[in-house]
C-alpha cells in the first residue's frame, strides 16, 4: 500500500465511526423494496483526460482539438484512429478513444449513455464567477477532489460519502439484513455512512479467518478475538476498523462461498480477463449473482482503477488503462445481461477531475475541472449524449483560465441524484444525500429510463 492509499484508508476509516455532519433524521425508506437494483461506481483514480475519451469528429470541432493537440504535443489521438459515434439526441458525430472497441458496442447498442463536462460545483457558475472566487475548495488538489467526487460536498468537507448517505436513506425502511455497500477496493468515502458500514471483498482468495474452526482451540482464538475488538471504542479509528473487522467475520460463511466459487456463466463473460479492475467487476457480478441466498434487493458497490495522473507519457497510460477498463465493463453488462439483471444493475465513472485541453510537456496533461462520464446498463437510455459538450478553445467561454480547465456545465450532485432517483430514493431523502441540489434547476438529467 503506497502513502496516498493509506492515507486515503485510514480517513475513510475515521468517517466510519463518525456521524454524519448532516440531518438523517429524515432519511426513512418509506417501504421495504420488492425488487432488486445495484449501482456500481467504477472511480478512475488520478484524473482521467476527458478530452481524449470523447472527441469530436466534425471538420470544425476535430479542427478545434487537433489545433491545439497537434501531432507535436504528444497526446494527439487522430481522426482516422477514433471511434466513431454519433448520439441520438446530438446527431453530431464524436469519436471515442480507440481502445474502448467494447464500449462503443454498447453506445451503438444502446446500453451506454455518456454525461459530458461534468464536476464539482458550489453552484451554477460562470467564468465572471469563477474569476471572482465562485469555486469548490482547493479545485485543483486529487485528495480534495477525490473527496468531493465522493462526497458531492464543495466545500468544507464531510465525514460521509453520497454513496453511504444513499444507502442509509433507503436502507432504512428496506428489510435487509445484508449490508447494502460493498467495496472491491478497501474502505473508501464514498462507501461510508452515518449508519452504513462498508462490505470490503477481496477479489482473489477467501473470505474468512484462518485457524477459526470448530475445534476447542479454535473457538477459544475466536473469543479472544472478539474481546480484542471490543477494546478501545472510544478511538474513532480503532472502533470503525473492529466493527469492520467483526462484520467480515459475521458475515464470512455466507460470503466466502460466493467469493470463492466462479459459475460457468461469469467464467464465460469474463472468459480471457485478469485485469484488477475485471477481477473487481467478476467479484461484483457474483455478489449480484448471490443476491437471492443474501436477500440483496438493494446493493452499492465500489470498484477502483487507478493510474491516471497522467502527466506524462499519456498515450501509452491511457492505452493501456483504457484497454483494461473498456473489455472490463463489456464483460460486466454480458454478465448482468446472462443473469437476467441487465436493466437493474447500473454502472457509472467518476474521477479526481479532467485534464487540461493544453497539452503538458513529456506528452502529458495538468489537473483541471470537468470531465466526461459513462454510464452503462439496460435502464440507461443509451445512444446518447447528455450534458452540454464545452467549446474546445483556450481561454474560450468554457475556460476557467487559459489552459483549458471546462467550467463544469453539470453538477456531481444532479450526476448523483439522477442515478439516487432510479435506486429508489425519495425528493425528500436526495435533499439529505445531496444538500447542494437545490442550487441547480435541473434535478434528473434523464439518463435513465
Amino acid at each position: 500500500m503506497n502513502r496516498r492509499q493509506f492515507v486515503r484508508r485510514a480517513a475513510a476509516l475515521s468517517a466510519a465511526g463518525l456521524a454524519a455532519n448532516l440531518d438523517l433524521l429524515s432519511l426513512t425508506a418509506e417501504a421495504a423494496f420488492t425488487d432488486y437494483k445495484a449501482l456500481v461506481c467504477v472511480f478512475l483514480f488520478g484524473g482521467v483526460d476527458g478530452n481524449n475519451v470523447l472527441i469530436p469528429l466534425d471538420s470544425v470541432g476535430y479542427g478545434q482539438y487537433s489545433k491545439v493537440r497537434s501531432s507535436a504535443s504528444g497526446i494527439q489521438l487522430t481522426q482516422a484512429e477514433l471511434l466513431p459515434i454519433t448520439p441520438q439526441n446530438v446527431a453530431k458525430p464524436y469519436g471515442l478513444h480507440p481502445a474502448m472497441t467494447s464500449l462503443k458496442t454498447l453506445f451503438d447498442g444502446g446500453q451506454l449513455a455518456l454525461l459530458a463536462n461534468v464536476g464539482s460545483l458550489t453552484q451554477p457558475t460562470t467564468k465572471t464567477q469563477y474569476a471572482g472566487g465562485v469555486r469548490p475548495e482547493n479545485l485543483y488538489s486529487h485528495a480534495d477532489q477525490q473527496g468531493q467526487w465522493q462526497t458531492s460536498i464543495p466545500a468544507g468537507g464531510s465525514r460521509t460519502g453520497w454513496g453511504g448517505r444513499l444507502a442509509d436513506a433507503v436502507g432504512a425502511g428496506s428489510g435487509q439484513s445484508f449490508p447494502m455497500i460493498t467495496s472491491t477496493a478497501g474502505v473508501t468515502l464514498f462507501t461510508t455512512g452515518a449508519a452504513t458500514s462498508p462490505l470490503a471483498i477481496p477479489t482473489s482468495g477467501s473470505f474468512g479467518l484462518s485457524g477459526f474452526g470448530t475445534s476447542n482451540a479454535a473457538k477459544a482464538r475466536l473469543t479472544a478475538l472478539n474481546a480484542l475488538l471490543g477494546l478501545d471504542g472510544e478511538n474513532t479509528l480503532v472502533a470503525a476498523a473492529a466493527d469492520i473487522t467483526k462484520q467480515a467475520v459475521a458475515l464470512s460463511a455466507t460470503v466466502n462461498p460466493i467469493i470463492a466459487t466462479t459459475s460457468p456463466l461469469l467464467s464465460n463473460a469474463f472468459a480471457g480477463l485478469n485485469t484488477s479492475v475485471s477481477n473487481q467487476l467478476l467479484a461484483v457480478a457474483k455478489m449480484i449473482e448471490a443476491r437471492a441466498a443474501t436477500g440483496a434487493k438493494r446493493q452499492i458497490f465500489f470498484v477502483s482503477l487507478g493510474g491516471f495522473d497522467t502527466h506524462n507519457g499519456e498515450l501509452a497510460t491511457q492505452q493501456t488503462l483504457f484497454g483494461q477498463l473498456s473489455p472490463a465493463l463489456g464483460a460486466f453488462y454480458k454478465a448482468t445481461s446472462d443473469l437476467g439483471v441487465s436493466d437493474k444493475v447500473t454502472t457509472f465513472t467518476l474521477s479526481d477531475f479532467g485534464r487540461t485541453f493544453q497539452p503538458a510537456a513529456g506528452g502529458g496533461s495538468d489537473h483541471a475541472w470537468g470531465n466526461h462520464h459513462m454510464i452503462v446498463g439496460g435502464a440507461v437510455k443509451g445512444g446518447n449524449l447528455y450534458g452540454t459538450y464545452p467549446t474546445l478553445q483556450l481561454n474560450g467561454p468554457d475556460d476557467a483560465e487559459k489552459e483549458g480547465r471546462w467550467i463544469p456545465t453539470t453538477s456531481i450532485d444532479q450526476y448523483g441524484a439522477t442515478l439516487a432517483t432510479w435506486f429508489g430514493a425519495t425528493d425528500q431523502q436526495l435533499a439529505v444525500i445531496f444538500p447542494n441540489l437545490s442550487r441547480f434547476t435541473t434535478k434528473n438529467l434523464n439518463f435513465m429510463a
